[in-house]
């Protein structure tokens, strides 16, 4: 799976967001950070976005998709370092 067709599914569902994707193929890692997170949980961060890759996780296409996702507040208390840079 393309990364840009991963980045355009998720800016579909979170226009605003911020994400930054690392890896290649069918294994991918993404930060995604949007204010529409502000009040989930972790879970339904996750579940949101690995909704849009669920025929792909099932088929193959893609094997693995890691994600967090973040609010812009709970960015700023992460490391400045990213899985992958």
């Amino acid at each position: 799976m393309e990364k840009s067709e991963i980045l355009e599914r998720i800016q579909g569902l979170y226009p605003e967001a911020q994400i930054e994707a690392n890896g290649q193929d069918c294994s991918f890692e993404l930060l995604i950070v949007s204010q529409e997170f502000q009040g989930k949980r972790p879970l339904q961060r996750q579940q949101s976005i690995l909704g849009l890759f669920s025929e792909e996780l099932k088929s193959g296409k893609l094997h693995a998709l890691g994600v967090k996702a973040k609010t812009p507040d709970e960015l700023k208390s992460m490391p400045s370092t990213y899985v992958g840079t």
